[in-house]
């Protein structure tokens, strides 16, 4: 694992990769916030006034190897969850604007919470940030709202969270040949918060969007329930996008499947 750097009101504060999400050193991030010259006596002072902080330390405190001057050192690490966490407790006004802007967020979330629209229009405007297209972003909300559809279906039926992944892996292996976990290795997305859907094309994502729907259609056509009787009875089901896939791809003589993402086509348009 590699150290890196982040900088924070012209504070160097260490960071490192680490189960897929970066971590950050404690103490650096006491100091950009208090100037403390023994930042760990005022991590001590810290979780000694916060003994809600000093109950849960062990779960949000990571001790992670970091490099340093001379060798690595194990120092305590936090993820980002981590660190808004203690900075909660610290009563600098260096952090009072990260308490202000979370103030901010949870007051949205709730909002978004009473009126989902909210939610959406957020959603939207993240993927425009990422360069996605309009056309794209409709597919890709679209898309939630087919899942959502397949889900509340699943969970009428008594299937269990741990039996989507099951169902989702045989349907897309149905679908494109591969299961989920597979596709992503196929387009090189080595990270776990890499989500599958945001780097598929159009066409991709169109021919996921068919087998949710066509499964939850003939589901209720059907009405079976319970996972083991669903999943035998499925197999001719899933065959509805895959044959479609390799109808279109014999007849356009070009494969549905791409090694490549949306945002990799994008930047290659705006290349042009």
């Amino acid at each position: 694992m590699e150290t890196k750097l982040a900088i924070f009101q012209e504070k160097e504060i260490r960071k490192i990769y680490y189960n897929d999400e970066w971590w950050f050193v404690l103490e650096d991030i006491v100091f950009a916030l208090t100037d403390s010259k023994d930042p760990k006596q005022y991590i001590q002072r810290l979780k000694s006034r916060d003994e809600e902080l000093k109950k849960g330390w062990v779960q949000i405190v990571h001790t992670l190897e970091i490099d340093t001057k001379w060798w690595k050192q194990k120092m305590n690490c936090v993820n980002t969850k981590g660190a808004f966490r203690i900075i909660q407790s610290i009563p600098s006004k260096k952090a009072e604007p990260f308490k202000q802007w979370l103030a901010q967020v949870w007051y949205e979330r709730v909002q978004e919470i009473e009126n989902p629209e909210l939610a959406m229009d957020r959603m939207k405007s993240i993927y425009e940030q990422k360069w996605y297209s309009k056309e794209w972003i409709d597919k890709r909300l679209r898309w939630i709202a087919v899942r959502k559809d397949l889900t509340d279906e699943w969970d009428e039926r008594w299937i269990q969270n741990r039996q989507y992944w099951i169902l989702t892996a045989e349907i897309s292996r149905a679908t494109f040949w591969m299961t989920p976990s597979e596709y992503k290795k196929y387009k090189w997305l080595t990270k776990k918060n890499q989500n599958l859907r945001d780097h598929m094309t159009d066409l991709e994502l169109i021919f996921t969007m068919l087998w949710e729907a066509s499964t939850t259609e003939i589901m209720r056509t059907q009405d079976s329930e319970w996972f083991y009787k669903i999943k035998e009875a499925s197999k001719q089901w899933w065959k509805v996008a895959g044959n479609a896939r390799k109808e279109l791809e014999q007849k356009t003589k070009k494969k549905v499947i791409s090694k490549k993402n949306y945002l990799d086509i994008q930047e290659n348009k705006k290349l042009k």
